[in-house]
């Protein structure tokens, strides 16, 4: 185990946790909320620390990342554990497992760049769960990816102290924050969290202006699918963080304490980036389901499409120095230089 930062002691062998929001007081040979902060006669120890649960090597656009990077792979990392209690988690197997050595796989920092480098994946994501809780082992591995060369990504529901922020985001290149709902009676009900602290995170992220991120919202159906939720998001959004933001509807599938509820129809998805663009955001896109126009890039200003994708294939890029061809249109995407342009299918591989 490696001992934890982002923590003080309190007194009588506790400590105080200030990862996340939840300012966890943990005792001693007890976890914090997230299962994975242990606290060991008053040090606190990060179990997630070079265990990870998955590892996988998946289209950036799976994260999604639809701005940066396009049409390259990317290798994906989760451990155990969460700092959330979504009902709705589709990755509940790891989210709310307690840690396992038996079942976690030996990564040190090291070992994930060269399997990157090895693998031709110019980035490395930290994701599945969430990886704010094991942000030690992600600063770790971001060091020594950036020492060759390589872009870090952070997917995230951006529940984290603002204390913790700019340390965990010096380290990151881009980042997607899962703004799951826009209201606090869904946090708290769904999420056992709240929505306040997820909209300081993506402000602070847009003034800093050194970590690119997009925003994906998952619907589900009767909770958080109302137009008018949705229309105040994107408000919201456009407000404070600007139309450039990408922002990303996503399908829910029943899955963990939510089975009762319907799959997310293509309609209500469209629906939403429709209401989203008529509203101003410049970058909508619908995902987790197939659909004719909701997967692409269009321009801004003339709506030449720009990047044709199926799904996570990512066909054509159509631009010209960072710009529309068509009428010249700065066009916010952050492209490899290294990936080879045109007809770039999705490569999915599971390493472990």
């Amino acid at each position: 185990m490696v001992e934890a930062q982002f923590y003080t002691r309190t007194g009588g062998n506790k400590v105080l946790c200030h990862l996340c929001p939840r300012y966890c007081e943990i005792g001693d040979g007890q976890t914090g909320f997230c299962f994975v902060r242990k606290n060991e006669g008053g040090t606190l120890y990060s179990l997630a620390y070079a265990n990870p649960y998955a590892v996988h090597i998946d289209p950036i656009e799976k994260k999604p990342l639809s701005h940066y990077l396009p049409g390259t792979r990317i290798l994906s990392i989760g451990t155990a554990g969460c700092n959330l209690g979504c009902k709705f988690c589709q990755n509940w197997d790891i989210s709310k497992a307690k840690y396992d050595h038996e079942r976690a796989y030996s990564f040190a920092p090291e070992v994930v760049v060269q399997t990157a480098l090895e693998r031709g994946c110019p980035s490395i994501a930290f994701t599945y769960n969430d990886p704010v809780i094991w942000a030690e082992y992600a600063i770790d591995i971001a060091k020594v990816a950036h020492a060759h060369g390589l872009k870090t990504v952070m997917v995230t529901a951006g529940y984290i102290t603002e204390e913790a922020l700019p340390i965990v985001y010096d380290h990151m290149d881009a980042a997607n924050v899962d703004l799951k709902g826009f209201t606090e009676n869904f946090y708290r009900k769904t999420c056992l969290a709240h929505l306040e602290p997820v909209l300081k995170t993506l402000k602070t992220l847009k003034q800093r202006g050194t970590t690119w991120f997009e925003i994906t919202n998952l619907i589900i159906p009767t909770l958080n699918d109302a137009l008018e939720e949705i229309r105040d998001m994107s408000k919201w959004i456009l407000d404070n963080l600007g139309p450039d933001v990408p922002l990303h509807f996503t399908a829910f599938h029943p899955d963990f304490k939510l089975m009762h509820l319907p799959h997310t129809g293509g309609d209500i998805l469209e629906e939403a980036r429709l209401l989203a663009i008529d509203m101003g955001i410049h970058y909508c896109y619908v995902g987790n389901v197939h659909t004719k126009e909701g997967n692409n890039t269009y321009c801004p200003h003339c709506h030449m499409l720009l990047v044709r994708r199926t799904w996570h294939a990512v066909h054509e890029i159509n631009l010209e120095n960072g710009c529309c061809p068509e009428c010249g249109e700065r066009i916010p995407i952050i492209e490899s230089t290294t990936a080879q342009r045109n007809v770039r299918m999705p490569m999915y591989e599971v390493l472990n």
